[in-house]
């Protein structure tokens, strides 16, 4: 293990700065440590450094300009799709919804009807007018 790490070289042609180095890679870390596998194979342990290996390395693909905002628009529409498959999914489920609504109505009765009974009346704590 290096106790002194050499500055970090990178291809500025599609890379253009350390900012935005930095971010990509805290990006991809974030990504990786979510669940996703590495597109490399690297004796690195933290997520960090497999971000930084996989973007030196060309492994990650890195949008910038246009190129990023078509990307933003694309993902934008599969979250409306997916939004529109779990309304389409929830149309689907009415009957079991109707069947836990039944289930908790009754839970709720016997539970106000056990509550309504052990609740004093205003007789019980005022008396009874006489």
């Amino acid at each position: 293990m290096d106790l002194i790490s050499l500055p970090t070289e990178y291809d500025k042609g599609k890379i253009d700065g350390r900012y935005r180095f930095v971010i990509a890679a805290s990006m991809r870390a974030r990504q990786l440590a979510q669940g996703l596998q590495a597109k490399i194979q690297t004796k690195a342990k933290k997520v960090t450094t497999i971000s930084m290996e996989e973007i030196l390395t060309n492994a990650v693909r890195i949008l910038t300009g246009e190129e990023a905002l078509e990307a933003k628009e694309k993902a934008k529409g599969l979250t409306i799709e997916q939004m529109m498959d779990e309304a389409k999914q929830k149309e689907a489920l009415p009957e079991d919804l109707t069947e836990l609504e039944k289930d908790l109505k009754v839970y709720l009765n016997e539970k106000g009807e056990r509550d309504s009974s052990q609740r004093p009346t205003i007789e019980d704590i005022f008396g009874k007018e006489g």
